[in-house]
């Protein structure tokens, strides 16, 4: 696949990526409130939530899977805190 296809292909991911996006924002979140053990549950649940929302609106949106990778997760999720609700 070339660069320029690349930029054109909508964002997919596949269970494992999913997965592994979930781990990470469940990390991020439980750095935010200092790594209590009683919240780890919570944080999963959290962020299941988020990374669902994040790749619905990134499909709306048409963000490509090369785009999204020059971002990186942990920009994405930085995200969260400039939108309303969250």
């Amino acid at each position: 696949m070339t660069e320029e296809s690349r930029e054109q292909t909508p964002m997919a991911v596949s269970a494992e990526e999913r997965s592994e996006m979930i781990a990470v924002a469940a990390y991020y979140l439980a750095e935010q409130r200092g790594f209590s053990a009683d919240g780890a549950i919570d944080d999963w649940l959290e962020a299941e939530q988020r990374i669902d929302r994040l790749l619905e609106a990134m499909r709306g949106r048409g963000i490509s899977r090369s785009q999204f990778e020059r971002a990186g997760l942990r920009n994405a999720l930085q995200l969260w805190d400039a939108e309303p609700g969250n």
